[in-house]
């Protein structure tokens, strides 16, 4: 029992000791959202910050720093000893990470930031383009600016909107900027994969017909945002907001918007890109619950607006 105590002591002093007490560079570490103890311990020996990745989680565990472990980014050394940087990994990170949903005008995302760095929203704002500000979560720098932000966001925006997905809306005749303004009008109309893709559908049908498209968010985007609301969505449109004179309004214009009209997600791309114009709809409606429901009439659809919104 005393060979095995002793042996048990030398192998845990060893293991809290620094991997290399003269290598001083550092080196960032990277802790994903939802990465446990284990995983943490794991990828620190993997990169050769610590000795032992079993020493590591016993020290954490004595600290009592288990839940206190962060995520994000340090900047770590071999230099440092098994407790220095278990205590570093529960002092801040060099990176935020922020969570940016589908379907947010650059204004939302601007008050998201604000919130998160020293990012003044009309700074972003000026310089951001709407339509291509990826939805996803981010790991961003504290000392990131208005720039380097939008560098981050549009570089994820060509990581996932590819060449293959260019490829193919070149072959149904859309151009990039097409794309994303029709998932941008997808993307505030209708949730799930495969309304969206249905979705997508009419519009395009309605495009190649010269139908208006009449989307209530394309007069929600012209409004801008409503104080009394506090959104940037009015909620209930009237008959005047209908008539409002906008190049968003597509209930007084045939076609596309100009722009896009919010950030769109992946998924409503996809569904632009892989939509069905010859879909036997023409009409849809989102009811109070947001199940949609398709109409191939007129008539169908004024019994759907009866039926599911009055």
């Amino acid at each position: 029992m005393a060979v095995l105590g002793l042996s048990f002591y030398l192998f845990f002093k060893e293991g809290t000791m620094a991997v290399d007490k003269k290598d001083t560079k550092t080196t960032i570490f990277v802790i994903e959202k939802g990465e446990g103890l284990n995983e943490v311990a794991n990828a620190l020996e993997t990169q050769k910050l610590i000795r032992s990745r079993v020493v590591f989680y016993l020290v954490a565990k004595k600290l009592g720093i288990e839940k206190k472990i962060q995520a994000g980014d340090f900047r770590l050394s071999p230099s440092q000893d098994v407790y220095q940087i278990a205590e570093q990994l529960t002092h801040g990170t060099l990176d935020e990470w922020v969570t940016i949903i589908e379907g947010l005008r650059k204004e939302e995302i601007a008050q998201i930031l604000s919130k998160s760095f020293n990012i003044p929203e009309t700074e972003f704002i000026r310089s951001a383009q709407e339509g291509y500000l990826f939805p996803d979560t981010y790991l961003i720098p504290k000392d990131a600016t208005a720039g380097s932000v939008l560098e981050i966001l549009n570089a994820n925006f060509n990581k996932k909107f590819d060449s293959t997905l260019k490829a193919q809306a070149a072959q149904k005749k859309l151009s990039e900027k097409e794309v994303i303004i029709l998932a941008s009008l997808v993307e505030r109309e209708a949730r799930g994969e495969v309304d969206r893709q249905e979705v997508a559908g009419i519009l395009l049908k309605r495009l190649k017909k010269d139908w208006p498209l009449q989307i209530d968010a394309t007069v929600q985007y012209a409004l801008g945002y409503q104080p009394i609301e506090k959104t940037w969505w009015k909620k209930n449109l009237t008959e005047d907001d209908i008539e409002l004179r906008s190049d968003f309004n597509t209930y007084e214009n045939p076609g596309l918007p100009p722009a896009p009209i919010c950030n769109p997600s992946l998924s409503a791309i996809k569904a632009v890109i892989n939509a069905d114009e010859t879909t036997p709809y023409w009409f849809y409606l989102s009811d109070t619950k947001g199940v949609m429901h398709y109409s191939k009439t007129i008539e169908e659809h004024n019994e759907n607006i009866e039926k599911y919104l009055k």
